[in-house]
């Protein structure tokens, strides 16, 4: 069977709802979880196609393939990255910035972005709701997920910088928060159940995205957002891999390895047999 690995969040549910439904056929088993533990699972061999952190990829290239035209990125605000904070940002050099441990992705944005507004802080890893409902608050926080959406109008911090939108900010390009990869071990012992597998999760994403006030219903029913807000959200999402989202995602692995926060950019390479529509074609990369 093979192991499919989902985030854990709202912002993959377009992608993931027909599959767990039923209706894009079933024969899978589906591994949830946030963003930093799919990253250890995957790096461990133990998923064989999984929603990863971008930075995944970009550190261990060799293992993977990337599945075409499927990623979660934004060209603008994102609403579920949130650097909240106390005081302006210009004010939090050498200042504690608690991050959540969920994410890889988002703590290394974090770095690059803060080295562009001319701050050095400290990091630490830990859990923001557990560290505020003891009554805690650090100067700053970096939320992702369903956590950051909840947490965005926190009341004791006013400053409230969408990491998406400053990343577009500095870079004029889309962020790709997220890409789907395969295992190349498991792409060459099996291509057509792993081709197959690709071409179920892009047709379910082509069907969120036709039925998304669908999926903005299914979403409100455990969420804190009404129905207008999370609209509003999932519109502020990107689930393909244009030509602009390869433009920022390159940008990003360039980021990472002028700040030594990977040894060397990485190749873009591609699941062989699948066009970037996901209709099987020649193996490309870019």
């Amino acid at each position: 069977m093979i192991r499919l690995g989902r985030i854990g969040y709202l912002n993959v549910l377009p992608i993931y709802h027909p599959i767990e439904s039923g209706s894009m056929g079933n024969g899978y088993e589906i591994v949830s979880g946030p963003p930093a533990e799919l990253n250890d699972l995957m790096s461990r061999g133990q998923l064989d196609v999984s929603s990863t952190s971008s930075i995944e990829y970009a550190r261990n290239p060799e293992r993977y393939y990337l599945v075409p035209n499927l990623a979660i990125g934004s060209c603008g605000p994102v609403q579920s990255v949130l650097l909240l904070s106390r005081r302006p940002v210009e004010e939090l050099d050498g200042k504690t910035i608690l991050v959540s441990s969920q994410t890889h992705t988002s703590a290394a944005m974090l770095k690059i972005l803060a080295s562009h507004w001319g701050i050095t802080p400290e990091y630490v890893t830990g859990d923001a709701t557990s560290t505020l409902s003891t009554g805690e608050r650090p100067e700053a926080i970096l939320a992702i997920g369903d956590e950051a959406l909840n947490l965005r109008y926190h009341p004791d911090y006013p400053v409230r910088i969408d990491m998406g939108e400053a990343w577009r900010d500095m870079t004029g390009l889309p962020f790709v928060f997220g890409v789907w990869v395969v295992q190349r071990a498991d792409f060459e012992a099996r291509p057509e159940e792993v081709r197959q597998a690709c071409d179920v999760l892009l047709r379910s994403k082509k069907w969120g995205n036709e039925h998304i006030e669908t999926i903005c219903e299914l979403a409100c029913e455990n969420s804190c957002l009404d129905m207008a807000e999370m609209r509003s959200y999932f519109d502020g999402l990107v689930y393909d891999i244009g030509p602009e989202e390869l433009a920022g995602l390159r940008r990003f692995y360039a980021e990472l390895a002028s700040t030594s926060l990977i040894d060397a950019e990485p190749e873009l390479v591609f699941l062989p047999g699948m066009s970037c529509s996901g209709s099987v074609s020649r193996a490309f990369s870019t």
